[in-house]
């Protein structure tokens, strides 16, 4: 008996709200990371792995607030507490990985490539791991090609996102990338639920052991979500992080620069007035020039 499966319970808010939590941690990361490889004198590991964090918290937090709008209308879903936070702990160490190969090797092609392609792989692990986590009162099944078709857009969105992190400086640019890369990953995701189908094994029955959405999700999500609410009061506080490399340094428009300070000895009509060039033509390179007493 196939399962009535909906993604969109709660219409197009969590689907949003996914979005823009995507976009949140997209942009945070590529700030850090641009802070990493733009600043000589930053601590490039810490950032390169605030970076990470961010954009990895940011699609896991993506997920399940999307996972929230899925519901099976024959049964209740549950979620496996140790599968959920196993694909937080994946989304994290698969994007630093990507992210630390760029950020020390370069993003030459052979790099963007390969940390490209398995930062995109580890991207799609934890979306199907998070799915693995799902308890209910059936089998979930999934269309090959459609699944493929989901780790094919992970791919170009994590190739694209570390591409982004070394080519973009300014703010604005960073800010549009980071919409792209929202549109990716939440692209990825329901292409992937777009692969499930719910086989039920009866008309009634428990869904096992697990959290619901509520009582599990909800307060998980909590850690993420403070996390990257503290990500972003640091970038707000670096002036180089917001607006780019060398911009922060550039005087603001309309602000009057103070007139540079002129030595007591070189003001004009000072007894000792430093000599000017046509006088010291005239008495020889080099040499002082006369003063009229």
């Amino acid at each position: 008996m196939q399962g009535t499966v909906d993604g969109f319970s709660y219409g197009m808010v969590t689907p949003l709200a996914a979005y823009v939590m995507a976009c949140l941690g997209a942009a945070l990361g590529l700030r850090c990371i641009t802070r990493s490889l733009r600043n000589d004198q930053s601590w490039k590991p810490g950032w390169l792995a605030l970076g990470a964090a961010s954009i990895g918290s940011g699609i896991w937090t993506m997920h399940f607030i999307a996972m929230i709008g899925f519901q099976v209308e024959e049964s209740r879903i549950r979620y496996d507490v140790g599968l959920t936070i196993l694909s937080l702990a994946v989304a994290i160490v698969v994007v630093g990985l990507g992210v630390f190969a760029v950020g020390y090797r370069g993003a030459n092609t052979a790099t963007l490539l390969m940390a490209g392609t398995f930062t995109g792989i580890g991207v799609a692990a934890m979306h199907y791991i998070g799915m693995a986590a799902i308890r209910v009162n059936g089998s979930l099944q999934y269309d090959v090609r459609t699944v493929a078709l989901s780790v094919v857009i992970a791919i170009v969105a994590a190739t694209a996102a570390l591409w982004a992190a070394v080519a973009i400086r300014g703010f604005m640019t960073s800010l549009g990338a980071s919409l792209v890369m929202g549109v990716a990953v939440s692209g990825m995701h329901y292409t992937g639920m777009a692969a499930v189908s719910v086989h039920l094994h009866g008309a009634t029955g428990s869904p096992g052991v697990g959290g619901s959405a509520y009582s599990l999700l909800l307060p998980m999500l909590l850690g993420p979500a403070l996390f990257l609410l503290l990500a972003a009061v640091v970038v707000m506080f670096d002036p180089m992080l917001v607006l780019g490399d060398g911009d922060w340094r550039r005087p603001v428009a309309g602000r009057r620069v103070p007139a540079p300070q002129v030595s007591w000895a070189e003001e004009p009509g000072s007894l000792f007035e430093a000599p000017s060039d046509a006088s010291r033509r005239a008495y020889g390179q080099g040499a002082p020039a006369p003063r009229n007493w």
